[in-house]
């Protein structure tokens, strides 16, 4: 005597088993309702991602408005060992206080270097802040650099 049973799963609200096809058991839905159907399922759920990411964008909006634009400008280029101490002198022509990235570069370099990134500390609007960093990326020679930094 063989007996082949049909593959079952748990009902998705008590956990009793049920057919591979059906989501519910007769106690949990005693008037035989139809399921909710997989690309309903799956498509609420795309939806809620979907707005989620939406909502993100807004908030990240609002968090980063009026945060610059900062103006750069070199203040001083010294050797440092094998690299060189820059200063920048950043500005926040903003409303809101914030951070930026700096890129210092070499304008008359056309090797492809893309220079060095320079993190400025916290900028209060309407503010300019001096600081200064070592950077080994430009090698070690004293020459004329630029600065350019983005706004969020």
């Amino acid at each position: 005597m063989s007996t082949t049973s049909e593959p079952t799963h748990g009902c998705a609200r008590c956990g009793a088993p049920v057919a591979i096809d059906v989501g519910l058991c007769e106690r949990c839905n005693p008037l035989g309702l139809r399921d909710s159907a997989s690309s309903q399922v799956h498509g609420l759920a795309i939806g809620g991602v979907a707005l989620f990411v939406v909502v993100l964008a807004v908030v990240a909006r609002f968090a980063l408005a009026g945060i610059g634009p900062f103006d750069a400008t070199i203040g001083n280029v010294a050797q440092d060992g094998a690299g060189i101490a820059v200063t920048l002198v950043v500005t926040n022509a903003g409303k809101n206080p914030g951070q930026t990235t700096c890129r210092v570069f070499d304008p008359a370099d056309r090797t492809g270097n893309r220079g060095a990134l320079m993190l400025s500390p916290q900028i209060p609007p309407g503010e300019s802040v001096s600081f200064t960093q070592r950077i080994t990326k430009l090698g070690g020679e004293v020459r004329p650099l630029q600065a350019e930094c983005k706004s969020p």
